[in-house]
């Protein structure tokens, strides 16, 4: 029995679904006493690729629910006028089945949708780190000469990220989503592979979003989780939102063409687009993505913060017979 129960376990992550929970952990380290702390919690939320519900959410100070307004990211927000104590510590569970995204093999699992002008207005603007136009303007029009078909259009720019691109977190200035340094290191992270794709895309009036959230290791059953994980989608008339994941086709070659119109199970999102004002708003600028803590002490970022994040398969219920 126990042995039918370990190879079960170990065959539900390659399946269409996995199920798990995921721990958001973290701790504001050494707080100056009597200053107004906010505490903004990116939030993670159910939608047609994950199934999500809240164990428990617990901290040192009462965290409510609010939403930002431009892409709905849920968020808890916690707040105090006057700190008294120098550690503030939060801790989210949920319990999630994600869903396999498959938009473009012979049994596609995608969700068509007619894509609102207001949303195709902001799919398609630039970010503050994502020009669309000069150079990878410039690039897109080269990489998709002869193209005419959006589909063909993301595909070639898909592969010149792909082939152009190395997975490379030495030195700095990656891991920022620039596209202007991706152009010119020709290096990155997830959120550098992805924001180049996403500007090219957008210049040639496909519209791309930017996704974020926490990867979860293929070969493990329960694991900390030491940062985050991004992707994007792009969007064609009739088919609706293609899923691509550039830095995991490069990490792993033999599933290039599988990453261009797929996800797999191996993550959970936190939340969707770049330059966010949250809610409440916060008196810094924009955040150029969300998915760790943010924190202000009198109406400044405090960075102060430790993470700590895991997760671990459920085990699927074996009737005992």
């Amino acid at each position: 029995m126990l042995l039918s129960l370990i190879a079960l376990t170990l065959s539900a992550r390659a399946q269409e679904s996995c199920h798990f929970t995921f721990h958001y952990d973290f701790t504001v380290k050494n707080l100056p006493a009597g200053k107004k702390t906010r505490i903004w919690i990116p939030a993670a939320q159910s939608d047609a690729y994950q199934d999500v519900k809240i164990v428990s959410a617990k901290g040192d100070l009462p965290v409510k629910k609010t939403r930002e307004p431009r892409f709905g990211d849920e968020i808890y927000f916690a707040e105090t006028g006057s700190a008294t104590q120098p550690e503030l510590h939060f801790d989210v569970e949920y319990d999630v089945v994600r869903h396999e995204r498959t938009a473009l093999n012979p049994a596609p699992h995608l969700v068509v949708t007619a894509l609102a002008i207001k949303e195709r207005q902001e799919d398609l603007q630039p970010d503050a780190l994502v020009p669309v136009t000069g150079l990878p303007a410039d690039l897109a029009v080269k990489v998709t000469e002869g193209k005419t078909q959006p589909l063909d259009k993301a595909r070639a720019i898909y592969d010149y990220v792909f082939t152009t691109m190395k997975y490379d977190k030495t030195g700095t200035g990656w891991g920022h989503g620039d596209v202007l340094y991706a152009c010119d290191a020709k290096k990155g992270n997830c959120t550098d592979f992805h924001s180049l794709f996403i500007a090219m895309a957008r210049s040639q009036g496909i519209p791309a979003r930017f996704e974020i959230g926490f990867p979860l290791p293929p070969d493990k059953h329960s694991a900390e989780i030491a940062g985050y994980h991004c992707w994007s989608d792009f969007y064609i008339d009739g088919k609706g939102w293609i899923p691509v994941d550039i830095s995991e086709a490069w990490k792993h070659p033999e599933k290039r063409d599988y990453f261009f119109g797929s996800h797999d199970v191996n993550r959970v999102q936190f939340s969707m687009g770049r330059d966010l004002r949250l809610s409440p708003p916060q008196d810094g600028k924009a955040l150029n993505y969300f998915v760790y803590p943010y924190v202000e002490v009198d109406g400044q970022e405090y960075s102060n913060v430790s993470l700590a994040f895991s997760f671990a398969d459920v085990a699927p219920t074996v009737a005992i017979k």
